[in-house]
């Protein structure tokens, strides 16, 4: 099928790339992926995250790229066109950002107070931290009320505008500046993590193997946490991965792009691992601080620093800010982008900035409510027993629609159309690895994500199952 006139594109496969690492690499990798595996134990949790991401992660990210491409539409059109018995699985890819973007972007405007607060130290400004406490600092801020919602704003505003510039124009353009520069303000901030003195426990409770959390049926928790970790991380199941697939060329090689997403995010998920728990280590702080750790554990590690403490703060900060962006666009712009799908169906001109704010509009309540909530210090009533507004969120995307919408996905390429993706991947390869991906997606995939959903509801609700 030949590509639509009207429908815009990457204009190279390093931009496709990098928009995709760029959806992948956000906060799941600088935020989740450190403190799940403190609470994995370290070592354990690396190995079930690799097995998962090999034998789950990319053939489910080569079976998005290609529905994607072979569509030429987003998450909701691909799948009617496969069958529209499996139209649903679309509206859950599509509904799943709403649920992400409540959150992300909330976390995303905390990023952009901590940058602005390491800067004023490093002039000494009054609107620093000034070496004070980090939890109180953290508390008072989250608990001020406006601030947050403020902050949440400006980093709302500025995934709108970056959105609403298109494919070409706006993604493709941030996300090969952004993403270089990620990457080197991260490798900075592990050489300094690693320097640190004490951070040698921290590097022997990644690499050191210690499989003591295994026995019995406690694989199948740490199984959980990885799986959660793998989908929030990759953007699977989130209508993102299918909607930049229908951006890329018929001549790219989906084959290899599928290897390199998973590699280049697993790659910053260690990085940023080594960034962290090194330095909480150092600090004598516990590697499974849940999400304080970047905004608390970090901070007072960089408090610890002296002088030079603040100038790291504010590149570590920077590159989270870089990472909460680039995927914050992404799930923007696959609910974005099914819309606009939907206008052009009907016979309509749409327009990408009424959608994109339209969408934002919405998220926007679902950020309000977290803002408020104060990561559980504010007046809201929590739902399912569950701490915060934010965990709330998490459970519908995470623990819920992401595991599933792989799942279908899966079992429709897996069993149903087994042959349906074939041919596209052969437009750019000679799809070396396409007995491995019908049998993962037949038989493996399935099985470990009806584990990982288990696992999920495990932890999400205490039950003790395990």
């Amino acid at each position: 099928m030949e590509q639509q006139s009207n429908k815009d594109q990457f204009k190279s496969n390093f931009g496709f790339l990098m928009a995709a690492v760029g959806s992948a690499v956000g906060l799941g990798n600088l935020w989740g992926f450190p403190y799940k595996m403190g609470n994995g134990g370290g070592f354990a949790f690396l190995i079930l995250y690799l097995v998962l991401a090999i034998l789950v992660g990319y053939p489910c990210m080569l079976g998005e790229f290609a529905i994607g491409r072979k569509g030429q539409l987003s998450a909701i059109g691909s799948y009617e066109k496969i069958d529209k018995r499996f139209a649903f699985n679309g509206w859950i890819a599509i509904l799943t950002p709403f649920f992400l973007l409540t959150f992300y972007c909330v976390l995303g405007g905390y990023v952009i107070k901590y940058i602005i607060a390491n800067v004023g130290d490093i002039f000494g400004a009054g609107w620093g931290i000034g070496g004070g406490d980090s939890q109180s600092y953290f508390d008072t801020f989250v608990s001020s009320g406006a601030a947050p919602i403020v902050y949440a704003g400006i980093f709302i505003v500025l995934t709108v505008f970056i959105v609403m510039k298109g494919v070409s124009g706006g993604i493709e353009k941030f996300c090969t500046v952004a993403m270089p520069g990620l990457a080197i303000l991260l490798v900075i901030t592990v050489i300094r993590s690693c320097t640190l003195e004490g951070a040698g426990e921290g590097l022997e409770f990644i690499f050191k193997p210690n499989l003591e959390v295994f026995k019995g049926t406690g694989w199948i928790t740490v199984l959980g946490l990885a799986g959660g970790q793998l989908f929030f991380s990759l953007s699977l199941a989130s209508g993102c991965m299918i909607t930049y697939g229908s951006y890329l060329s018929k001549s790219e090689n989906l084959e290899k792009n599928a290897i390199l997403v998973p590699i280049m995010d697993t790659s910053v998920a260690l990085l940023a691992a080594l960034a962290t728990i090194p330095a909480t280590f150092a600090a004598g702080m516990e590697p499974a601080a849940g999400p304080g750790m970047l905004f608390v554990t970090l901070q007072t590690v960089f408090n610890s620093m002296g002088s030079a403490g603040p100038i790291f703060g504010t590149i570590f900060y920077l590159l989270v800010f870089f990472a909460a962006l680039t995927s914050s666009i992404g799930m923007l712009e696959g609910a974005v982008a099914a819309f606009l799908d939907r206008a052009r169906e009907k016979g309509k001109k749409p327009s990408r900035t009424k959608i994109s704010w339209t969408i934002i509009a919405i998220t926007t309540v679902g950020s309000l409510i977290v803002a408020i909530d104060a990561m559980g210090a504010g007046p809201l009533p929590h739902l399912f027993g569950l701490g915060t507004w934010l965990d709330t969120f998490d459970l519908f995307a995470e623990g819920f629609m992401m595991p599933l919408g792989c799942l279908f996905m899966a079992i429709m390429i897996g069993w149903i159309y087994p042959n349906y993706i074939d041919d596209e991947v052969k437009l750019g390869s000679q799809y070396k690895t396409r007995s491995f991906v019908k049998i993962c997606l037949k038989w493996i995939a399935p099985v470990f994500l009806l584990f990982v959903f288990v696992g999920q509801m495990n932890s999400f609700f205490g039950l003790g199952l395990f």
